[in-house]
């Protein structure tokens, strides 16, 4: 049985501060965070051919990503006393859109989420 895999990007701007770093980026700074998201599934929808509209998918990252996009990471409750690294940033991400695809048919592999092209952190659930 075959299964598909759909990947979109999205991304938000934001600034965070890593704590107990030691170095510059314990500072206040920011970032063009680029998103990555994939999911699978294992049945497409018999008259469209999709598993799943891009766009609706697209949307539903866009929902998740706005509550971060242009605002201090550090402040939001859901960061408070830990560094939102890119680690945790993928891995928040992951919870909120897994959540919203309920019911969709499809299962989200994974969330990788970029500071920059050479630097990138995924979260995936086993």
């Amino acid at each position: 049985m075959g299964v598909w895999r759909l990947r979109v990007c999205g991304g938000f701007a934001a600034a965070h501060q890593i704590l107990h770093y030691g170095g510059p980026c314990e500072a206040l700074h920011g970032h063009n965070f680029a998103v990555e998201v994939e999911v699978e599934g294992r049945a497409l929808d018999p008259k469209t051919g999709m598993l799943m509209d891009f766009k609706e998918l697209k949307r539903h990252l866009a929902a998740v990503t706005e509550g971060l996009d242009h605002t201090h990471v550090n402040a939001l409750p859901e960061f408070a006393g830990v560094s939102p690294s890119s680690e945790r940033l993928a891995e928040y991400i992951f919870r909120r859109l897994a959540a919203r695809l309920e019911g969709f048919g499809v299962r989200l592999v994974r969330v990788l989420v970029s500071e920059n092209t050479g630097a990138a952190a995924e979260y995936r659930e086993e």
